[in-house]
């Protein structure tokens, strides 16, 4: 149809000899370069002390936690099978081959926060806050790159604002469910979290991550009715229930429990200890 909206991106940036920069690559370093400025910010505006060195060890956590956890999440929950990677190892590092998964990519920043926290002396529930604020830049850019890549397209529409992708999509309109996902985990969530860390002094520590968890969940859960599933794994459980919405559920539960202990708690927010005693 003539008003069909076309897909025609090339994810590619630029070629120069052996290196090919993707825009995907592109939309990770922004994002993890802005939450580095945002986190920087916010821990100001706080009165909370992170040091360049700290700030460093967070990020450099942080990166590492993401990338290994978000490959080991999508080989253990979206890839071919244990037993594919059992025979070909060298797959579950094989990042060129494609393959992230957003969950895996939480816990990995998650877990990797532990020792962060252990090796800057800042409460882990302050840099979990901090983090959260700060995560959605990274979604937004992600799920732009997806866009951009054909990839994660939505079930067929018959909207206005339906795209073509091509290629295993079929020449039929579908939801940009790619774009649903960076308005909703990128932008609403950034303004949500964004406005409640404008208020001082600082809501207790663990507010942050329990809301991002739960309206993560939340969002995942809804955009996924409308996201085709990964062509390996099809619909679960009588047909009608993704693997995103599977584990989106006990983000939902953790985020609930985790907000009700920052209500209950009340804990305050703290930075590097000996530099507050100075002050």
């Amino acid at each position: 149809m003539l008003n069909d909206i076309y897909q025609n991106l090339d994810p590619i940036v630029f070629v120069a000899g052996p290196f090919v920069v993707r825009w995907y690559g592109i939309a990770y370093i922004a994002g993890f370069i802005l939450a580095a400025l945002l986190i920087w910010r916010l821990a100001r505006r706080w009165r909370i002390r992170v040091d360049a060195d700290a700030l460093l060890t967070i990020m450099f956590c942080v990166i590492l936690g993401v990338i290994l956890g978000g490959r080991l999440g999508y080989v253990l929950f979206y890839g071919n099978g244990l037993e594919f990677y059992l025979q070909n190892p060298l797959e579950i590092f094989a990042f060129n081959h494609g393959g992230m998964s957003f969950h895996g990519g939480l816990v990995g920043a998650l877990l990797s926060g532990i020792a962060a926290a252990k090796l800057t002396g800042i409460p882990y529930l302050t840099l979990a806050d901090l983090g959260c604020v700060a995560a959605p830049i990274g979604l937004f850019f992600g799920r732009l790159a997806n866009f951009v890549n054909g990839e994660l397209w939505g079930a067929p529409t018959d909207a206005p604002w339906g795209v073509v992708f091509g290629g295993a999509a079929g020449m039929i309109p579908r939801h940009p469910s790619q774009l649903y996902e960076a308005l909703l985990e990128g932008v609403v969530l950034f303004i949500v979290l964004f406005a409640l860390s404008r208020k001082l002094p600082p809501r207790p520590r663990g507010t942050f991550l329990g809301v991002f968890l739960i309206l993560y969940g939340c969002f995942r859960f809804s955009i996924e009715f409308v996201r085709v599933p990964d062509a390996q794994l099809g619909y679960l459980w009588g047909g009608w229930l993704t693997m995103g919405q599977l584990l989106s559920v006990p983000l939902i539960l953790v985020g609930i429990g985790v907000l009700v202990y920052a209500l209950v708690m009340k804990k305050p927010q703290e930075g590097l200890p000996e530099l507050q005693q100075s002050e």
